[in-house]
């Protein structure tokens, strides 16, 4: 799902639509980046498979990082995120967080899912800063290493439940 409203500016961080050419550059930073490291075709589905998306954040043309989701009637996936080490603390990030917040948002979603390891503790305080919570655990989800998956939630407010 390439939603034609994602170039925009913020500061010297360009947020745009990931496109296939990025591919090559984005599998070479997931495989340095994750230790289960999707494949080129999960990326291509980003581009071309209907309810997918992608983002990529650059900066003087060099792709810094970038995000994946998928979208299927009113719930909200996001499946990917990733910056380059030496672009972290930045928030390059949060601009791709919040630009795919935007875009469920704005297309009815009513929540957006997520999973992360129980190990990536900066991963987990950064998904709760930005609103998420804690569903569940999903047992023996990763793979390289096996780990279980904190499976988060976040609501959009409209339809966030009474507790």
């Amino acid at each position: 799902m390439n939603n034609g409203n994602v170039d925009s500016k913020t500061g010297q961080v360009t947020i745009r639509a990931m496109a296939e050419s990025d591919l090559s550059t984005i599998v070479t930073m997931e495989r340095e980046i994750f230790s289960d490291p999707w494949p080129r075709s999960a990326f291509l589905d980003c581009v071309t498979a209907n309810g997918w998306g992608g983002l990529v954040a650059e900066t003087e043309s060099e792709i810094i990082g970038y995000a994946c989701y998928l979208i299927v009637d009113v719930e909200s996936h996001l499946t990917n995120i990733a910056v380059a080490p030496e672009h972290r603390r930045k928030s390059v990030a949060q601009q791709l967080l919040d630009r795919i917040l935007s875009i469920a948002d704005g297309s009815g979603c009513e929540f957006i899912l997520l999973e992360v390891r129980p190990s990536n503790s900066e991963a987990l305080a950064f998904y709760r800063k930005h609103g998420f919570r804690v569903l569940y655990q999903r047992p023996n989800y990763y793979r390289r290493p096996v780990e279980d998956a904190v499976v988060m939630v976040k609501y959009f407010e409209r339809n966030e439940p009474a507790t």
